[in-house]
């Protein structure tokens, strides 16, 4: 069993810049992948950035250039930094890690883009 827990959403105006933590806990050195998803209202879940291999990563084409995901020291810990942010990044962003077939879900944290 893996838990996560996202940290770091709110309200922000365009152009602006959020941080988004997660912090895994049980099971984690079985974790293969942790990435960020994002849903946004009326829409489908959608993939925003993650770890395809210790240090090989994939964005979404929207954010490139504006996100960077990265690791913390330790192995549980994952964070999305989010630059010159737009009303259309508006969502509720998921941590997602995978142990073999199996994905797990945080909670979700609310980053709302307005001025």
């Amino acid at each position: 069993q893996v838990q996560l827990v996202e940290s770091g959403g709110g309200l922000v105006e365009p152009g602006g810049s959020l941080r988004l933590s997660c912090a895994a806990s049980g099971s984690i050195f079985n974790i293969n992948v942790m990435g960020w998803y994002r849903q946004a209202p009326g829409k489908e879940r959608e993939l925003v950035a993650r770890f395809i291999s210790v240090s090989s990563t994939i964005y979404t084409d929207s954010v490139k250039g504006r996100f960077t995901i990265s690791r913390g020291n330790a192995k549980n810990t994952v964070y999305l930094q989010m630059s010159s942010l737009k009303s259309e990044d508006t969502a509720v962003y998921y941590c997602y890690a995978a142990v073999g077939s199996i994905d797990y879900w945080g909670q979700g944290t609310q980053v709302t883009v307005s001025s």
